[in-house]
């Protein structure tokens, strides 16, 4: 199957699902192919919206369009509302959501919007050890000085707020928790924890961990799916080299770990004796980051080659055996996801973030259109 006859099939979901949402929104799936829809709670919102944006980028579908920009004001009144804010996944949900609107319609005050919510994730920086708390209040007893991988995602919400603005302070402490990431959180073999521990007040670095992977030591793939991206951003933005390495170090180990069909498990490590839960949208994560990261790699790079051939392999295998290609009794796009094994919560469901980033790659592969990542 073509990039474009996938995306037509991805329309088709959509639109169904325009109508099968309402006003709500899709988080994950409870193995009867049906979306669990949440009332903006949650910290996966911008994802639908997201989809959407893409799919009206792609269409032009007034209908679609109207769909997204009612996602996009459902996130002025989440945020006047302080509506469960109080974590480190503010990008996620205001990046695809305020931001794509501001990319997309060149809305004013989707722009403001989104200048506001980087505002509210500025909130979390903690100035004594020097880093984004990932979740908790401040001055918690177990995640006080903590960090995670998915915040690396995060930051560029940081990053534009300072081109747009030109105020350095939001870009200096995304900085600051990129290099912490890259010091702490990749291990000497490429791989990944999923979260780190630091002393509140010194910063000194105490351990890794995890809070979703098979067990501390072990590599969470979603994890380092969003260190391959997320690092790529970080290069894309701050221009230092040692970002881009590190996404191209990351790569290489998820790609030397996939099995044969090189979708990913849900944890690298976990035993094999019985067959172990895929995250189909860790895979889908890992192809835009090589996607992203391609487009930074030099003509003559040694590695260009293997990972552009890379990303076009997972996603013919993401093609052929997980995307349900517009079947209209399913909701999702991407089959055999997981969200959190470690917690047996939908441990082989849909996840809306594994459709958006599904169909960002798609987008990127046909039409040469990134996500909301960047300012274009």
């Amino acid at each position: 199957m073509d990039w474009k006859t996938a995306i037509g099939h991805i329309l088709t979901t959509t639109r169904l699902n325009i109508g099968r949402f309402g006003e709500k929104f899709p988080i994950v799936s409870m193995g009867d192919g049906k979306y669990h829809l949440t009332a903006h709670d949650n910290w996966t919102e911008g994802f639908w919206s997201g989809i959407l944006w893409l799919s009206y980028e792609y269409s032009g579908d007034p209908d679609i369009h109207a769909a997204a920009v009612r996602t996009s004001q459902s996130f002025r009144l989440r945020l006047e509302a302080e509506q469960s804010l109080d974590h480190h996944d503010v990008g996620f949900l205001y990046t695809p959501s305020a931001m794509a609107r501001w990319i997309v319609d060149r809305d004013d005050a989707s722009r403001g919007l989104a200048l506001q919510a980087a505002d509210i994730l500025m909130k979390r920086w903690r100035s004594g050890p020097q880093l984004f708390q990932a979740w908790g209040p401040e001055g918690d007893a177990n995640d006080g000085g903590r960090i995670i991988i998915d915040c690396l995602m995060n930051l560029p919400l940081l990053y534009w707020a300072t081109e747009q603005t030109g105020d350095r302070r939001y870009a200096e402490c995304a900085a600051i928790q990129a290099e912490k990431s890259r010091r702490f959180l990749v291990r000497g073999d490429d791989s990944s924890y999923h979260t780190f521990y630091f002393d509140q007040q010194t910063g000194d670095a105490v351990r890794g961990g995890t809070g979703q992977g098979y067990r501390d030591g072990s590599t969470w793939t979603r994890g380092q799916a969003w260190g391959v991206y997320g690092f790529s951003l970080a290069y894309r933005y701050l221009r230092d080299p040692r970002y881009l390495d590190t996404s191209k170090r990351m790569a290489r180990y998820f790609l030397e770990h996939l099995p044969e069909d090189l979708v990913a498990y849900w944890d690298f490590d976990v035993p094999q004796e019985s067959p172990a839960p895929r995250d189909s949208s860790a895979s889908a994560i890992m192809a835009c980051g090589l996607l992203e990261l391609l487009e930074h790699l030099p003509e003559g790079d040694p590695e260009r080659n293997t990972l552009a051939e890379a990303a076009h392999n997972c996603m013919d295998s993401l093609l052929k055996y997980y995307f349900t290609a517009g079947h209209p009794s399913e909701e999702g796009f991407l089959r055999h996801g997981s969200y959190s094994v470690r917690g047996n919560s939908s441990p082989d469901d849909f996840m809306i973030w594994g459709d958006y980033f599904f169909l960002e790659a798609l987008m990127r592969l046909e039409k040469a259109v990134p996500g909301y990542w960047y300012e274009r």
